[in-house]
């Protein structure tokens, strides 16, 4: 049996194969069964700092305006940039990239088709998102 675990929080993820481990043993040690785990961590959770979100949130509103933010649930998607905020504080922002009025693509898909003026709304941003946490104290 394979399959795959994601969590939301770090700690959770770096205690999950553990736990299911000792799930999985206690499941088949009444039936006298044994059961080989080997448990490979992947991605970990991809966790914002709140602190670097209210930076970003305000370099977004600052360079498009009211009703550019929409706040997204976190998501279970693999996601390497994970690994760098591990290592320090950020936020992970996703840029729209639709054709205002056009068609929603899937990601990941062959006709993925983007608006590639989002290019230049993404560096606005991460470039007022850049100034405004030098400027900040502890964030960046």
């Amino acid at each position: 049996v394979q399959g795959t675990l994601r969590c939301l929080d770090s700690t959770v993820w770096a205690q999950a194969g553990a736990l299911v481990t000792e799930v999985v043993h206690e499941v088949v040690r009444p039936y006298g069964v044994r059961a080989d785990v080997t448990v490979v961590r992947g991605v970990p959770p991809t966790v914002n700092d709140p602190e670097a979100v209210l930076v970003v949130e305000e370099a977004v509103l600052a360079e498009l305006g009211p009703g550019s933010v929409t706040l997204a649930e976190q998501s279970l998607g693999g996601e390497d940039f994970a690994w760098m905020l591990e290592k320090v504080r950020g936020a992970m922002l996703r840029l729209g990239t639709r054709t205002p009025g056009g068609r929603t693509y899937d990601l990941h898909q062959s006709d993925f088709d983007a608006d590639e003026r989002a290019v230049l709304v993404g560096a606005r941003v991460l470039g007022a998102a850049a100034v405004r946490a030098l400027g900040e104290p502890g964030v960046g």
